[in-house]
């Protein structure tokens, strides 16, 4: 479990995050929603050491930003939304996942193999090993960096933005697999824009407006709260099907 405590963390001279407490359960999907320059982004870099922050982040009890980069690496994967494109095979990049865990000079193990091909196996791009990553659409580059996060094979997992450039299918393919992961016992954590997703699949949101945690509760707990009319200034709707609940968007709230 990610226990998040008084947080507080921006850039110099512009603080983002105020006094952020939230707890991030094992064994779900959080999903982090909120309006443009909330701080959704800013969060998951906080909780990285990318971004220095004041207050408290503990992992199972243990201080996670006082920890060295490569034990951080050990337990927290990061996917940031904007990534350069380096000239790589995609085996190569995927492998990169599994830096925190060698020794120098770097030499790649038998199980780093393995577990660097099943993440691109659990991401459809095993049969893009050997393709230059500056090669392949938007898409596949996008699920690429995924399996390379998968590989990297930590307890948490935090995605930023991970549906950009998926196509619906896609989208859908990896909430599933968010899923699956926290079926597996990781802390899964995903920053999305997309509302009815974030409904249908999270186990828990954390609604972010203005640097400050608006709400934190289970998808029904969250919608019934009308904190998301709050902080995005319009209506969610909700509507009942054979497989649940479905949402969608009304007027704009002035």
């Amino acid at each position: 479990m990610l226990e998040i405590k008084n947080l507080s963390a921006g850039y110099p001279g512009a603080p983002v995050l105020q006094d952020i407490s939230l707890t991030l359960p094992e064994g779900a999907v959080t999903v982090i929603v909120g309006p443009n320059g909330c701080g959704k982004s800013t969060l998951l870099k906080a909780l990285t050491g990318i971004l220095p922050a004041s207050g408290s982040v503990t992992l199972d009890g243990r201080e996670l930003l006082s920890l060295s980069g490569r034990e951080r690496a050990r337990k927290v994967a990061f996917l940031p939304q904007n990534r350069q494109v380096p000239e790589i095979t995609v085996k190569n990049l995927v492998l990169h996942g599994r830096f925190p865990y060698l020794s120098y000079p770097r030499r790649y193990r038998q199980e780093d193999l393995r577990i660097a091909e099943a993440a691109m196996e659990k991401m459809g791009v095993k049969e893009l090993a050997e393709r230059s990553l500056t090669t392949l659409s938007g898409g596949q580059r996008q699920k690429v960096y995924i399996a390379m996060a998968l590989a990297q094979d930590t307890p948490v997992v935090l995605l930023d933005e991970p549906n950009a450039f998926l196509d619906i299918a896609h989208q859908l393919q990896l909430m599933e697999q968010a899923k699956a992961l926290a079926g597996e016992g990781k802390t899964v954590v995903l920053v999305l824009h997309d509302l009815s997703l974030a409904l249908e699949y999270a186990d828990c949101l954390a609604v972010l407006s203005e640097g400050k945690c608006l709400f934190r509760g289970a998808p029904e707990e969250t919608f019934l709260s009308g904190c998301l009319a709050r902080a995005f200034g319009v209506e969610v709707r909700r509507f009942a099907t054979p497989e649940g609940w479905k949402y969608s968007y009304g007027k704009h709230i002035l």
